[in-house]
């Protein structure tokens, strides 16, 4: 198995994919989370907004996509927000959303971690971007592999 593979039981990834549905249920806003070994000689930044392209999550109508990018082999983990999100959120909100997942990810609660950093954004996305009956999940809530 691989360190991907190790890095969360299907349990864990059910109850983040909950946590994931929870999140957005009352916005319109969208979070994924990635999950891949390394991102090799890419800077993680750059991995990270590789991957968001890929999803197709620079594609949502309010540009209010939201993607936790994790490389498990290196042990490092980036929060990417669209620009529409980017624009009305706190200037320290993205480094307290980090260390709430650092918090958890330091005692090994990888699973912890990521539906913590998942409810606070999602939190966040309701306030500037609310659910409303137009609105459609636009992306799936599944954990993407690489």
């Amino acid at each position: 198995m691989s360190k991907v593979e190790d890095f969360l039981t299907k349990q864990d990834e059910e109850e983040i994919v909950e946590a994931i549905r929870k999140a957005e249920k009352a916005t319109s806003g969208e979070i994924r989370v990635h999950i891949e070994k390394t991102h090799g000689a890419t800077d993680i930044f750059e991995r990270s907004m590789e991957v968001f392209h890929l999803l197709k999550m620079d594609n949502t109508k309010e540009e209010n996509g939201v993607l936790i990018y994790v490389a498990v082999e290196d042990r490092d983990f980036v929060i990417y927000g669209d620009s529409g999100i980017n624009k009305v959120v706190p200037t320290d909100f993205w480094e307290s959303t980090k260390d709430a997942i650092v918090a958890q990810f330091k005692s090994g609660n990888f699973k912890q971690g990521l539906i913590d950093g998942i409810l606070k954004a999602g939190k966040e996305l309701q306030t500037h971007f609310p659910w409303n009956e137009d609105g459609t999940n636009e992306l799936s809530n599944t954990i993407s592999k690489g």
